[in-house]
């Protein structure tokens, strides 16, 4: 009778990790241009200001290592986490850092906004990124919704467009591409899923190339809209939770009229009646951090700062688990 019980018990613990391990994988799509890419530096250059600004700087420094504490382990490797996995275009697998723009080199958001989801979630967490550089909403990922751009083609900006009029919204189409991809094979980007899922969200970083254009800055907020309703029609969720980050590069002290503009209509979309509630603004001016303090002074990569790619992704996770209503990793 001991023996039997003794089966009993063990083929019932085989039995429920099995029903763990199969449990829907909760689907975020994080998508943008370069930034979304991610220019953190992972390596700390000890000939560029000591080191500041990079991942290993801060895991180490006194006055960041409790923040950045569990991207490693006891012995001060990076940690690989094995309940969140990622497709980044032709990489993939479990998250840790080097999921960046460079492989090995740098992060984006994905490891802030995945490590706030990993923590939130029971079940499995899967990251699909889809980003590109030196991408405009108003050119490459204009979706079909917002029709053809108010303006004369062949304009300062869209030139490229009036060359290959195929590159209207082939960005868009590529995020949908690549994000039905991955739906369709959960079960080799995710170990021991049995290919169930649900699409949690979509997180949203992109905006310097409409930035820099008058034109393309006009319509930003109406092309934002129209991105949103369209992603959501196209992915078959009407109520998709959305996140925008801010294009804080420059910080509080930002006073070009076109960098405010830009930042007041990615604001702007949150007010519109239909997303309350459901789609979130997250502020990131705040995460700048200056070149003196930074690995680089590139302003459009954010100084190539890993605290503050990390603390974008980390905002975008937070405001995501503010619209799943999620407390103390359980949705309610």
């Amino acid at each position: 009778m001991k023996l039997i019980t003794t089966i009993f018990l063990v083929t019932f613990s085989a039995i429920a990790s099995a029903q763990d391990l199969a449990k829907p994988v909760r689907v975020f799509i994080l998508a943008g241009q370069s930034n979304m890419e991610g220019a953190g530096q992972i390596k700390a250059d000890l000939n560029r200001n000591g080191g500041q600004g990079s991942l290993e700087y801060l895991v180490k420094d006194r006055a960041t290592a409790r923040h950045f504490a569990p991207l490693v382990d006891s012995s001060g490797e990076w940690r690989t986490r094995d309940d969140v996995w990622i497709s980044f275009l032709d990489r993939k697998g479990p998250l840790s850092v080097g999921f960046g723009a460079r492989k090995d080199e740098t992060i984006g958001p994905e490891l802030g906004f995945g490590w706030v989801m990993g923590d939130a979630f029971d079940e499995p967490v899967l990251l699909v990124k889809c980003a590109w550089g030196g991408k405009s909403l108003a050119i490459d990922f204009r979706s079909p919704g917002a029709g053809k751009p108010p303006y004369s083609l062949g304009e300062k900006g869209d030139g490229e467009l009036a060359a290959n009029p195929a590159i209207l919204g082939k960005y868009y189409r590529e995020i949908l591409t690549q994000t039905k991809a991955s739906l369709a094979k959960i079960k080799d980007l995710v170990p021991g899923s049995d290919g169930r899922y649900v699409l949690a969200g979509f997180g949203w970083h992109q905006g310097w190339n409409d930035r820099i254009s008058d034109k393309f800055n006009a319509e930003y907020e109406t092309n934002m809209v129209h991105f949103i309703k369209d992603i959501r029609r196209d992915l078959g969720e009407p109520l998709l939770p959305f996140v925008i980050a801010e294009t804080g590069m420059g910080g509080p002290e930002e006073a070009h009229p076109r960098a405010l503009s830009l930042m007041k209509a990615q604001a702007a979309v949150v007010e519109h009646a239909e997303f309350k509630g459901n789609v979130a603004f997250v502020a990131t001016r705040a995460f700048w951090r200056p070149k003196e303090q930074s690995p680089s002074g590139q302003n459009y990569h954010w100084n190539s700062n890993a605290e503050t790619y990390y603390l974008i992704g980390e905002g975008m996770g937070e405001a995501m688990k503010q619209l799943l209503k999620i407390e103390s990793g359980v949705p309610k």
